[in-house]
C-alpha cells in the first residue's frame, strides 16, 4: 500500500491467489472486491471503461435517444477503471490470471499504475460542452467525472494472480511486489481442514488425508486444497468398502499437471 505498487501471486492453482484479495478486503474492511477475470483477448481498454456506440446507435434509429443524448449514459466503467476513482480509502482490485493476457497488456498496465490516472476519450472530446458526466462504475454506483479525467486519491490495492503460464519482462517484474503462495505444510493443512470441515471430520478422514499427502510429496502430484476438502465431504458421508474408497480417491486426487489421456 505504501509502494503504490501491484502485488504480484503465484503459485499452484487452488492454493488461495484469488482468495488473497477478498481476505484483504474483510480484514481492512475496504468494501466488495472489484475483479477483473484475464483472457488472451483482454485490452488494458476493457479493464478501464466500454463505450457502447453500436447501442447508441441503434437507439437513435429507432427513436429512443435522439442525436443530443448524453454520451455518459452509453459509457461503463470496468474494473480497473473503478478502482481509480476518487475514495476516501482504496479499492481492492483483483486482475485474476494475468498470465493469460497478451504480450501488451502487462506493460500497458505499467502506464495506469505510475500514472494513477487515465482519460475516457469519448469525454475529452465533448469536455467544453458536458464538463461533468455521471457514469456507472463496475460496482453498480455513478461515478462523478470531470473533463474527461479519472484520477485516483487513493491508490488501490491491486492482486495480480499468475499460474506460472508465461514469463513476464522485467520491466514489468520490477514495479511489482512479489508473492509465491507455497502449498501448505502439514500444521497448515490441518488447520484449514479445521476450519472448513471441523476438527471432528477431519480425525475421521485420516485415510484420506494421508493419501493426500502421499500424492502431493511421495509421487510429486500438483493438488489444489479443494480437492482435499472435497474428498473428506465425500468419504465422510459416503459408506463406502476400502476398495471403493481408493478407486473414488485416486478420481479426487488426478495431479493437475498430469496430461488428459
Amino acid at each position: 500500500m505504501y509502494l503504490r505498487r501491484p502485488l504480484l501471486v503465484t503459485g499452484n492453482p487452488g492454493v488461495g491467489k484469488s482468495t488473497l484479495a477478498y481476505s484483504i478486503a474483510w480484514e481492512l474492511g475496504l468494501g466488495s472486491v472489484l475483479r477483473w477475470p484475464i483472457t488472451s483477448s483482454s485490452t488494458l481498454r476493457d479493464g478501464l471503461y466500454r463505450y457502447d456506440a453500436i447501442g447508441r446507435l441503434q437507439d437513435i434509429n429507432i427513436n429512443v435517444a435522439t442525436p443530443r443524448e448524453p454520451i455518459s449514459r452509453y459509457l461503463r466503467l470496468g474494473p480497473l477503471g473503478t478502482a481509480f476513482q476518487p475514495a476516501d480509502t482504496p479499492r481492492v482490485l483483483l486482475i485474476d490470471e494475468i498470465d493469460k493476457s497478451s504480450l501488451d497488456l502487462p506493460n500497458d498496465l505499467l502506464n495506469v499504475f505510475e500514472e494513477g490516472r487515465y482519460e475516457i476519450d469519448e469525454l475529452v472530446r465533448i469536455a467544453e460542452a458536458e464538463p461533468r458526466c455521471l457514469i456507472r462504475g463496475a460496482d453498480g454506483a455513478d461515478v462523478p467525472i470531470s473533463l474527461g479525467e479519472v484520477r485516483c486519491t487513493q491508490f488501490p490495492i491491486v492482486i495480480m494472480t499468475s499460474n506460472g503460464e508465461r514469463e513476464f519482462p522485467p520491466a514489468f517484474l520490477r514495479r511489482c511486489v512479489r508473492l509465491d503462495i507455497a502449498p501448505p505444510l502439514e500444521p497448515q493443512l490441518m488447520r484449514m481442514i479445521d476450519a472448513q470441515m471441523g476438527r471432528a471430520m477431519r480425525e475421521k478422514a485420516g485415510t484420506v488425508i494421508r493419501r493426500y499427502q502421499e500424492r502431493t510429496r511421495e509421487e510429486g502430484g500438483v493438488l489444489a486444497n479443494d480437492q482435499l476438502l472435497n474428498a473428506i465431504y465425500l468419504t465422510c458421508r459416503i459408506d463406502l468398502d476400502p476398495d471403493d474408497q481408493s478407486e473414488l480417491l485416486e478420481l479426487l486426487f488426478q495431479s493437475l499437471d498430469a496430461e488428459l489421456t
